[in-house]
């Protein structure tokens, strides 16, 4: 607080309240004499600017240095004590040499040293105000920035993982195409190839166009309904007009491999996945039947989304189960 750009103006209103103050409510007898008002001002200010001007200097010291059992805080006060004494004796040192015998040096000393001690203990206190309210907002800061670190870096993670599921599934749907049909075989590995060209080029990519993820998930889906065939339905009716918005990479690729993780898709009990949005949200939803036996799982893909988006627009990542079917609302971020 002592170092502050425009210290000089609150030094001259925190003398102006002193004078104003000890005019109401001791006269001009601080010093147990009358003296002129311009020069008992002027008293003073310079008693408040050697107070603050010198706690500025001890505070740089006193933060610098490392001391193990006592706070910053009370070592910076402990030194200003010795300040005030120092400014006390210059003030009842002043008086004696302009004044001379007129004057009782030890009440000129007390006087002086109270009214030293009072302004530079109120000093202190703002002081410790500012320094934990600074502490507490710093605080707050490195946690947030913690809080987005982690959060980035944990997208970042799944992200990039690649489900050995998928791709061992693709590989298989890939060698029985292979001596049936080369046209399909040669279709499918360039739809392979566009959904890993798509998340290798995105890794560093913070957000896409909705339209640049929906061409991945063409590719996407092509594998899967080689796999699934007509056992999965994927019903898109994305509105046109949001396809300008942004999402985070891969999000859409996450949502639908999460329904399939973790629903039975069979000709019996097919699954649909649609895709829509509206004003705010891209909005993925699939009807519910969970599988008898659990795959395993990490609980972090939803989790994960929901952190991202938190970190990219402040928004959280709506997840509602109800009639028998899982939505997942995703925020469309606007970037001007």
């Amino acid at each position: 607080m002592f170092g502050i750009k425009y210290r000089y103006i609150f030094i001259l209103l925190l003398a102006a309240y002193s004078f104003l103050n000890i005019l109401f409510t001791e006269g001009d007898k601080l010093f147990g004499f009358v003296l002129n008002p311009f020069l008992f001002f002027g008293i003073l200010l310079c008693i408040v600017f050697l107070i603050w001007e010198g706690n500025r200097v001890l505070s740089t010291f006193a933060m610098k240095w490392q001391f193990r059992k006592f706070h910053p805080l009370f070592v910076l006060f402990g030194l200003s004590l010795i300040n005030v004494l120092f400014i006390a004796f210059l003030v009842t040192l002043g008086f004696e040499i302009f004044k001379g015998a007129s004057i009782n040096e030890v009440l000129t000393f007390k006087l002086a040293l109270g009214f030293a001690f009072r302004v530079n203990l109120f000093l202190h206190s703002i002081n410790a105000i500012v320094f934990f309210v600074n502490q507490y907002k710093n605080a707050q800061l490195e946690t947030e920035r913690l809080k987005k670190q982690n959060a980035e870096a944990r997208f970042e993670a799944l992200r990039n993982q690649i489900n050995p599921h998928f791709l061992f599934n693709s590989f298989n749907v890939l060698s029985s195409l292979v001596h049936k049909d080369a046209d399909t075989s040669s279709r499918f590995i360039e739809q392979l190839s566009n959904v890993y060209r798509y998340l290798l080029y995105n890794q560093e990519n913070k957000v896409v166009r909705l339209w640049e993820e929906l061409t991945f998930i063409e590719s996407y889906i092509f594998l899967l309904k080689m796999r699934f065939k007509e056992n999965l339905n994927i019903v898109n009716t994305i509105d046109e007009k949001h396809k300008s918005k942004y999402i985070a990479p891969a999000t859409m690729q996450l949502l639908i491999e999460n329904a399939i993780k973790h629903n039975i898709v069979s000709r019996a009990e097919p699954l649909t996945i649609k895709l829509r949005s509206n004003n705010d949200y891209l909005i993925v939803e699939n009807n519910v039947q969970l599988k008898p036996v659990k795959e395993p799982s990490t609980q972090l893909g939803l989790k994960n989304i929901r952190e991202r988006y938190d970190y990219l627009c402040g928004k959280d990542a709506l997840i509602v189960q109800s009639n028998g079917n899982f939505i997942v609302k995703v925020p469309l971020i606007e970037i001007e």
